[in-house]
């Protein structure tokens, strides 16, 4: 079996590249020269049977990622399956299982199972988890059984799986010496790093990547880099350890693409505005174009509860700068397991940001439903304007809250409606002409 990578080197065009093109309207020519060089990928495991690709990348749409997944305090899969369904039903592009209680593996599958989107994983999570079931800590897995689950989530479908390959010993010893204020955010890094320091070994990921990507390769999984040492804070931003591990990555990527084995990278975290752009262009020039995956970024501390707002403000700059890929946060980040409410209020908030930078990156491609929005209400055209709004729904709720006297108008302005009363000017105008 070959990968969308391979395919696209030998001048081929497979059938996920051109519906991604028709989709994307862009040229197959184009996108399957990208897809060759690394800067577009597809996320399409071989083994999934109900999946819609996506193209993720250079020219392309920027996408948006949904995570979901159970918890120690919150496990409940018919909950988490709800929460899959309400996502795709907003728009979501991608979902990621992040589960951490209950059976893992049904999980996941019964996930992979319910919804046609990609769907990416953590393997490290599900190995630090069964190491601490089996023997009473995350410390106790065996590179072993890393592989293995990595596999099996490959051999279960997973399209793209998030590795932290690129947290080092040398960046673990730093950090030990120099500390962060926020230290060590990512939950896979830290699973990593405790091993790391307890066993006094290099991180399995990266002394065996080449083993992993023969993995990845047979299934055509998308290797998402991951982030280990993204900041926690502003105030940690585009430090050492962010940067060195970035540095890691790039030579990662580089390996992977004479492989024929795609890849994304993922980046921070917590950036102050004036930080993001820099941050893009740093990704793109390190690791030579390859797709960048963001969560949000957040960009300040001080909002529990409007996290999702804050990521919103963040990845619409980062998309703007050239990310590729928005991971959603919702109103529950840095405080509980998100709700259904919250994935849907999440996924819009993403949604909208990575629209924003589409209208700047696309231009009117992008732009084709601001300009039907547009004429809609220049002529006061409601059921024009909740066709085409991103949550008709809630559109038609707050414009219902109230009877109309006029029912051309909303409740904001009534018959002092400045489209309506411009319209009516003019007209009278015309008339004594």
């Amino acid at each position: 079996m070959t990968t969308q990578m391979e395919e696209a080197k030998k001048g081929n065009l497979t059938e996920e590249m051109k519906i991604i093109a028709e989709e994307e309207d862009v040229s197959p020519e184009k996108l399957r020269r990208r897809i060759a060089e690394g800067t577009v990928i597809i996320t399409r495991n071989v083994k999934r049977e109900n999946v819609h690709p996506i193209g993720i990348g250079e020219g392309l749409r920027t996408k948006v990622n949904t995570n979901i997944g159970t918890s120690l305090d919150v496990c409940d899969l018919n909950l988490e399956l709800e929460k899959a369904r309400v996502a795709v039903k907003y728009g979501t592009d991608t979902l990621m299982d992040l589960s951490t209680a209950g059976d893992l593996d049904e999980i996941r599958r019964r996930i992979i199972k319910e919804v046609n989107v990609p769907i990416g994983t953590v393997p490290i999570y599900q190995a630090g988890i069964e190491a601490s079931r089996k023997n009473g800590s995350i410390i106790d897995m065996t590179e072993d059984q890393i592989f293995n689950i990595i596999e099996k989530h490959a051999k279960d479908g997973v399209d793209f799986m998030t590795v932290h390959c690129g947290i080092t010993m040398q960046i673990v010893n730093h950090i030990a010496k120099h500390q962060r204020l926020m230290g060590i955010v990512s939950r896979g890094g830290t699973f990593l790093a405790a091993w790391m320091l307890h066993h006094e070994k290099e991180n399995p990921l990266y002394q065996n990547y080449e083993y992993l990507l023969e993995i990845a390769k047979e299934y055509d999984v998308v290797l998402s880099l991951g982030d280990a040492l993204r900041p926690g804070c502003i105030f940690d931003a585009t430090d050492w350890p962010q940067i060195q591990e970035l540095l890691t990555v790039g030579e990662l990527v580089e390996k992977a693409r004479e492989a024929n084995v795609q890849t994304m990278v993922e980046g921070p975290g917590h950036l102050p505005l004036d930080h993001i752009e820099a941050n893009v262009q740093l990704e793109k020039s390190i690791c030579k174009g390859a797709p960048f995956y963001v969560l949000g970024p957040i960009v300040t501390e001080i909002a529990p509860g409007y996290d999702h707002i804050v990521a919103a403000v963040g990845a619409a700059i980062a998309g703007m700068a050239g990310a590729d890929f928005i991971c959603y946060l919702t109103p529950a980040e840095h405080l509980g397991l998100p709700n259904i409410e919250d994935v849907k209020e999440g996924v819009i908030a993403a949604r909208i940001a990575a629209h924003a930078a589409d209208i700047v990156k696309l231009g009117s491609k992008a732009s084709q439903l601001d300009l039907e929005m547009a004429k809609a209400r220049a002529s006061l055209d409601w059921k024009a304007q909740f066709n085409v709004a991103i949550d008709p729904e809630k559109a038609k709720e707050i414009w219902g809250r109230t009877k109309h006297r006029d029912p051309s108008t909303c409740s904001m302005c009534s018959r002092f409606c400045a489209i309506k009363i411009l319209k009516e000017a003019l007209k009278t105008r015309a008339q004594c002409l």
